[in-house]
């Protein structure tokens, strides 16, 4: 007992420092927020406390990838168009960490609690999700190819919720696939016996798993865009967004829920994930 008491400050010591060097070096950077830096502390410290690496390894296998694409594509004129209308710019926000990483947290509380292999594979799914979306909005924006509407088909602007490129989706499969690939090295450490021994199927079925439920809930997510998040019109200058106020005035709602902005929609389509994920790892 008190040996596990003594393994669990240091874990959370461990965690602490860890995390806070990370917030405070993304903070810098301009990749985080004020608040999106502490709740990046905050998040960063249960995962340490509470999981083994694989379940803090994915966390920064996204944080880290898509912070790297996004700065690499940051200048781009295609991007920058793209994102003109987005709710959120790059630098996320606590609504932006908790959204993506929020769930992930949950679950892992929950294998603290119970362990069970359920938990990892519905949590890799989650990662995997948000990975994918991340990483298909960043590379999509650079399609030579116009975006097509995931409901109707139609030719769409850069930047329309809910659209599609044959590059972005590319770049989602690989996303969930990378979160895959991250998940199976992880557990193939020494640490991680008691995981991996738990995950049936091995490495072939959590990157299986972990492409499938990713892209799965890429593509949730869009058609959570296309139907029923929340549009603007802009009374200044007359474009879609999907901010409540635009040009310096408040814009028109003209489709979807108020209550369902981006942040939002990220979160409900990494839950299907998980979900898919979990289901997923029940046939291995």
């Amino acid at each position: 007992m008190v040996g596990w008491v003594d393994e669990w400050w240091l874990r959370l010591l461990a965690g602490l420092v860890g995390s806070c060097l990370i917030a405070a070096a993304a903070y810098r950077t301009r990749s985080l927020s004020g608040s999106g830096a502490l709740s990046a502390l905050i998040m960063g410290t249960g995962f340490v406390t509470l999981g083994e690496p694989v379940w803090f390894g994915c966390l920064i296998a996204f944080f880290v990838s898509s912070t790297v694409w996004s700065k690499w594509k940051k200048r781009h004129r295609a991007k920058a168009e793209a994102e003109a209308n987005y709710e959120k710019t790059g630098r996320r926000d606590a609504g932006q960490v908790w959204a993506n990483g929020g769930i992930g947290l949950l679950l892992c509380v929950g294998n603290a609690l119970q362990p069970d292999a359920a938990w990892l594979f519905a949590y890799i799914g989650v990662m995997a999700a948000v990975n994918a979306d991340t990483w298909a909005t960043e590379i999509g924006a650079l399609s030579r190819s116009a975006p097509r509407s995931i409901t109707t088909g139609k030719r769409v602007k850069p930047g329309t919720s809910g659209a599609i490129t044959p590059l972005g989706t590319l770049a989602a499969l690989a996303g969930a696939a990378f979160i895959g690939g991250v998940a199976a090295a992880l557990l193939a450490l020494p640490q991680q016996a008691d995981a991996a021994a738990g995950a049936p199927g091995g490495a072939a079925a959590v990157v299986i798993a972990a492409a499938a439920a990713g892209l799965a809930g890429c593509f949730a997510d869009s058609l959570l865009g296309a139907t029923g998040q929340a549009m603007y019109r802009c009374r200044v200058c007359g474009s879609e967004t999907e901010r409540a106020a635009h040009c310096g005035a408040a814009a028109e709602r003209v489709r979807g829920l108020a209550a369902l902005n981006n942040d939002r929609v990220n979160l409900l389509s990494s839950v299907f994930a998980g979900l898919l994920g979990w289901a997923i790892g029940s046939f291995f």
